[in-house]
């Protein structure tokens, strides 16, 4: 696989044109002083094809055309967060950048909200875009590259028209050349998209070291924050990233990225071999956007809303009232994996029953459900529904491959009245794969079905154009005993988490908590986004926990969400979160004993009544109390530890 990469990088012209296109990759020391010479007197001789300002001022976005090759460059307040990087869009081992030649640009602005699942309740599109039409010279092919210009950070992609009956192979030469003295969070490809985030200076960073997306950076000198990833992946291989020189990156595509050891584990050689093919593309080639947030805060990037912007919204035919639609129902669910419990028809109906006692919507079942005959399936059906519980059943995606397999599937517990699946192992992100997710997502709205992926990829906005997706792994929550949790759950709040939501299933109270107390596994559940809140805790420890009537009342989506002060990636993480008049206020410590001071201010105005949730030796207590916004929270906080705090009316 490495090799035929290689080769098509080299055919793609990667390693040639000028001084300042080579650099960034592979070569002798000569061509890189070379190339860095070039770039000094950039600016000087680049001409400007394209310059979008954010709708504030705050982000600067500048495509370039150097000698006919294609550059860009992206910058917050004045200050680098992408110095100048190669564009580049590869057709059938032709870069089509390498030779370009640019037209007008015809300017376009997005300004619109539209409901969204999980941080906030209403996103924002508000952008200063345009689509600038290229040439490849030496073909005489045509191209567009459409660019949008946030407030809080910048989207692009590339437009490659084409005829309906004709396949062409595309591949990404795009490079992503990170500002100097930069900081990044990231974990490599071995388990897939369940890493451990590691923090890492570039100066640092080893040529070919690999990164899921998105993978985020704290920028020099406190000007901010950048993470690079990708929306509105649709019929293209998904894409993670790979270390070369100059603290740069590029795209690893689907068919690129080395076999994970889950997919290893669970499909065969011949399924590795074909899903290294570089695929074919019939008609217009038109790529997810490439996305860089910038953000002067963390707070800032958390609410960033790009990933979604760019994606497609409901269709109607299967969403009327778009993510309104009746059927579409976020919510709370318990699940007996993690925590014990009888794994028979009997345990399951006993989880039904105490998720009912607990308020939660779901139940989500593992692969027993497979052994019940047909009327057992129904019974347990029929007995959650009565509860007010929907049964959620597990598949392995393997075995919906095919349209017959997977309309067979999701008739028979459409039949048996469930209310979605828990599809796993995707363990890949070559096109076939990322086309099964769409495929799978179809099937279950046409039966008004919600869907739980695992062993899946990130999230690339996927939900708002299918909003049966309540929610995706993606992410290494705690089913793995590998973790340092206080670490990782304050690194995922700014890394993964900024795609979208994330089956992580929190809270569980245990030894397999690890490294941090039980608070912060209770305010874990109300930090870590997800539209389908799976538990980890057995529901029986749930309600024999202190904390039950604040645990009960933590919604799986929210109004509004403010990152406090002094939060920081992997140290401390501390969350407002409203849902109507009721505010949260979360907190999860990282591996070292800190104090904090966190300001009230977030609350509306009169008094509240507070309940907080507080360590108390290895369990918790709860608290009642009052506050107001001209209140200050003073913490104590031991390594790994956490509180949870509700005001309401």
């Amino acid at each position: 696989m490495w090799a035929q990469r290689a080769a098509r990088r080299l055919s793609a012209g990667f390693w040639r044109g000028s001084a300042a296109a080579n650099f960034g990759y592979n070569g002798n020391v000569a061509r890189k002083l070379l190339a860095a010479a070039a770039l000094c007197a950039w600016a000087a001789f680049a001409s400007e094809a394209l310059v979008l300002t954010s709708p504030s001022g705050a982000v600067h976005f500048r495509i370039t055309v150097e000698g006919q090759a294609v550059f860009y460059d992206v910058s917050l307040r004045g200050k680098p967060v992408i110095d100048p990087s190669r564009l580049g869009i590869v057709i059938d081992g032709v870069n089509l950048c390498d030779a370009a030649r640019a037209g007008a640009p015809a300017v376009y602005k997005t300004d619109a909200s539209y409901p969204v699942l999980g941080v906030h309740a209403t996103a924002r599109d508000k952008s200063n875009a345009a689509r600038l039409p290229l040439t490849h010279v030496p073909s005489g092919t045509a191209f567009t590259i459409e660019a949008r210009a946030y407030d809080n950070g910048v989207a692009f992609r590339y437009v490659v028209p084409g005829p309906a009956d004709r396949a062409r192979v595309p591949e990404d030469a795009t490079v992503f050349r990170i500002a100097g003295g930069s900081t990044a969070w990231y974990h490599d490809l071995e388990g897939h998209y369940e890493g451990n985030y590691r923090k890492h200076a570039f100066e640092e960073i080893e040529q070919g070291d690999m990164a899921a997306v998105p993978m985020t950076f704290r920028l020099p000198g406190g000007t901010g924050y950048g993470s690079i990833t990708e929306g509105a992946l649709r019929h293209f291989p998904g894409m993670a990233l790979e270390a070369g020189a100059g603290h740069t990156f590029h795209p690893l595509l689907g068919h690129d990225q080395p076999v994970s050891y889950p997919f290893a584990l669970r499909f065969e050689k011949a399924d590795w071999e074909r899903l290294a093919i570089a695929p074919a593309i019939k008609g217009p080639i038109t790529t997810p956007w490439r996305i860089i947030l910038a953000a002067p805060d963390l707070n800032t990037l958390v609410n960033a809303d790009i990933v979604t912007n760019v994606s497609d919204p409901p269709d109607p035919k299967y969403f009327p009232d778009g993510l309104h639609t009746k059927w579409v129902k976020p919510g709370r669910a318990v699940w007996r994996y993690l925590d014990g419990g009888p794994n028979t028809f009997e345990g399951m109906m006993e989880f039904s029953r105490l998720a009912g006692q607990l308020g939660f919507e779901y139940n989500v079942v593992e692969g027993l459900w497979r052994n019940w005959t047909s009327e057992q399936l129904k019974e347990f059906c029929d007995y959650s529904r009565q509860q007010g519980v929907g049964a959620i059943l597990w598949a392995f995606r393997r075995d919906l491959g095919t349209p017959e397999q997977r309309r067979a599937f999701f008739d028979r517990i459409q039949q048996a009245g469930a209310a979605g699946a828990k599809i796993d192992f995707f363990d890949h992100e070559a096109m076939e794969v990322v086309d099964l997710y769409e495929d799978l997502l179809r099937e279950a709205a046409s039966r008004h079905m919600v869907i739980d992926f695992h062993g899946a990829n990130k999230p690339t906005g996927l939900a708002r154009t299918w909003p049966n997706e309540l929610t995706r792994e993606g992410i290494r929550g705690l089913e793995s005993t590998r973790s340092m949790r206080a670490e990782h759950q304050t690194t995922i709040l700014f890394s993964r988490l900024l795609a979208g939501g994330a089956d992580y299933t929190p809270m569980i109270f245990g030894p397999r908590r690890n490294d941090t107390t039980v608070a912060n596994q209770i305010a874990s559940a109300a930090m870590i986004t997800s539209p389908l809140l799976v538990y980890a805790a057995n529901p029986a420890s749930i309600l024999a926990s202190p904390a039950v009537a604040v645990i009960r009342s933590i919604p799986s989506v929210w109004d509004e969400t403010i990152v406090l002060p002094p939060s920081e990636i992997g140290e401390f993480a501390a969350y407002a979160r409203r849902r109507g008049d009721t505010w949260f206020l979360a907190v999860m410590n990282g591996p070292a004993p800190r104090k904090a001071d966190l300001k009230l201010d977030f609350l509306g105005s009169g008094r509240y009544h507070s309940v907080a949730v507080r360590d108390a030796g290895e369990t918790v207590e709860a608290a009642e109390g009052g506050a107001s916004r001209a209140d200050t929270l003073h913490l104590d906080l031991a390594a790994g530890g956490g509180m949870l705090e509700r005001f309401s009316r």
